[in-house]
Parts: C-alpha cells; sequence; structure tokens
C-alpha cells in the first residue's frame, strides 16, 4: 500500500516528465521553421518555392524526384555535419521548401549537402550543392 506522501511524489514525477515531452516536442518543432526568411542569402527566388507535401497518418507518400539528385547518392552515405555550412545548406532548404522541419545536414562525396526533413511526406531529401542553391530533392 502507498503512503500518501508517496502518492504524490509519483503525481509529480509524472507531470514533470509530461512537462520535459512536451516541451521538447515543441523546440523540435520550431527548430525547422526559423529561416524560412533567408531565400535572398540563399540564392533561391518565390518562384522557385516549392510546396512540402504534409505527413498525415495513413495516407501514402507521394514520390518524385524534382531536380538534379547526385548520381553518386545512396542513403545513409555521407557525413553529418553542423556548424555554419550545414546552416547554410538548412537556410537553403527550408526556403526552397517551407513547412518541414531539418533534422540534419548530410555533406555527401561529391561536395554538395543532403538536407534531410522530417513531418513531411515529401520532401524528405533536398540536395544543396556547394553554394548553397537547391538543385533538386525528392
Amino acid at each position: 500500500m502507498f503512503s500518501p506522501s508517496r502518492k504524490l511524489t509519483r503525481f509529480v514525477a509524472a507531470g514533470a516528465a509530461s512537462l520535459a515531452v512536451a516541451g521538447g516536442g515543441i523546440a523540435i518543432a520550431s527548430s525547422g521553421s526559423s529561416s524560412s526568411s533567408s531565400s535572398a542569402a540563399s540564392g533561391t527566388t518565390n518562384a522557385a518555392v516549392a510546396k512540402v507535401v504534409p505527413f498525415h497518418r495513413g495516407e501514402p507518400t507521394e514520390a518524385k524526384v524534382v531536380g538534379h539528385v547526385p548520381t553518386s547518392y545512396k542513403a545513409g552515405t555521407g557525413t553529418v555535419i553542423t556548424g555554419t555550412a550545414a546552416n547554410k545548406a538548412k537556410a537553403a532548404a527550408v526556403a526552397a521548401y517551407p513547412g518541414g522541419t531539418v533534422n540534419r545536414v548530410v555533406l555527401l562525396s561529391n561536395g554538395e549537402y543532403n538536407v534531410h526533413m522530417i513531418a513531411v511526406n515529401w520532401p524528405h531529401h533536398v540536395f544543396v550543392n556547394s553554394e548553397f542553391k537547391v538543385v533538386g530533392a525528392e
């Protein structure tokens, strides 16, 4: 049998855990939407802005390829990067495909970047060249 103070401790712990999960979800949701105003810096124009296909549970994924996908690209290859180059690649991808959330930037062997987007059915991969211009998506 639990004492009243033990029940209170469990209740407080459960509430704190719920707040931590909610706070983490808010941080993740807002992390990919802050750079949509940087299209001028990334070399994209409003005419080049495409629409993401939002994720809806139970709906099929729209599969399409737009633009140039590096011929040497293979899922799972490359080096995950952070820093200035990653931030510039992320800004270019989000400017071209607003509404997605970037979870990583990968430097490919040919010097281009694969910006991996989540929370969308399409695109999951936005390819950015070494001049930080979006060249393709899949």
